[in-house]
């Protein structure tokens, strides 16, 4: 028969869409008699009410949207379990949105949301975006926005994030104090604020312990994983071959381990290796993967919980509840001497 709508329920049973809506809500208006008329046709013709279309009426989704650029990576999953956790508790649902590291993708996503389709967006922002009109655009339309670890400094709305230039000066220390002088920083972008705070810790640690920073030293990564292959290979055949490497996504680990194994360069001996990652095998891996580990399900729930306060209280002011939980660093041995 096609879509089951009010209207057609309203034409088959003779009576208003006021009526029929009021029956399916059980609201005391309507008498049982009607009630068991409707609720009979509606399971019969199997009508199944469309979240959407009643938001346009009481402007309200009960839905908040995800915006992610990748979700192989473990924080992401971690992050998710998070917010969903607060949105259950909340009567929401979650719909997950993923940008693929790319600006244009992630730019059509927000705009799809300017028209009520969520009631509040959880965003982390793709390797891509330089540009931030998009993120203003929906601002503007009063839907509610939160960051999220890749956050945009120039919006002025809440940012859940971690420490990540103190991450960035301890993974770098760390590989100093265990004799590394010739350190490799690889990442995945020279725009998003928590790569230029990893890099600016990484340079700041370097600096105190007397080793200049050479910029053939950091490797600019993309989503092309044959690609960053043939880079990292590169970088760990020079003559100057670093002897540690921090990875600041935790998709480049399963690279660097790769390589290493292809040119028979042994970790932790020949070169040591730190990884920003939550995954859950680090400790498994061979040899097992020093990490940062960031903090992802407090993260994705603290700015959940942070979202839903701004769609409960009027006068909620989102560009004040900005938070910073910090990473830890979990020692193991690719970066120790064995």
């Amino acid at each position: 028969m096609g879509n089951i709508t009010i209207k057609l329920l309203a034409k088959e049973l003779n009576l208003s869409t006021a009526a029929i809506s009021k029956a399916l809500r059980d609201s005391h208006d309507i008498s049982a008699v009607t009630k068991q008329r409707v609720l009979a046709l509606a399971a019969k013709l199997d009508y199944t009410p469309n979240p959407y279309a009643g938001s346009l009426r009481r402007k309200k989704s009960k839905t908040i949207a995800v915006v992610l650029p990748e979700v192989a990576d473990s924080f992401f999953s971690l992050a998710i379990n998070g917010i969903e956790e607060v949105a259950i508790e909340k009567g929401y649902h979650v719909l997950i949105y993923l940008s693929h590291e790319n600006f244009i993708r992630e730019k059509a996503i927000l705009k799809d949301f300017q028209s009520g389709r969520v009631d509040g967006v959880l965003l982390s922002i793709s390797a891509e975006t330089n540009d931030i009109q998009h993120i203003q655009d929906l601002c503007n339309k009063d839907v509610p926005l939160v960051f999220f670890d890749r956050v945009c400094n120039d919006i002025p709305t809440a940012k859940i994030t971690t420490n990540d230039y103190e991450s960035g000066y301890a993974a770098t220390q760390h590989l100093i104090d265990n004799g590394c002088r010739n350190i490799a920083l690889l990442s995945i972008s020279n725009s998003l604020a928590i790569s230029n705070k990893r890099m600016e810790g990484y340079q700041q640690a370097l600096k105190d312990n007397g080793i200049e920073y050479d910029a053939a030293n950091h490797l600019l990564c993309s989503n092309d994983v044959l690609k960053n292959n043939e880079e990292i290979k590169k970088i760990l055949l020079r003559k100057k071959r670093p002897d540690g490497v921090i990875a600041t996504v935790e998709k480049l680990t399963t690279a660097i381990y790769l390589v290493c194994k292809e040119l028979q360069l042994n970790i932790p001996n020949q070169i040591k290796v730190i990884s920003f990652s939550n995954q859950a095998s680090a400790n498994i891996l061979n040899p097992s993967l020093t990490t940062i580990t960031q903090p992802a399900f407090d993260m994705g729930k603290a700015a959940a919980s942070i979202l839903f306060k701004a769609l409960e209280k009027k006068n909620f002011i989102l560009k004040n509840e900005s938070l910073v939980i910090p990473s830890t660093l979990t020692i193991r041995e690719s970066s120790t001497n064995s």
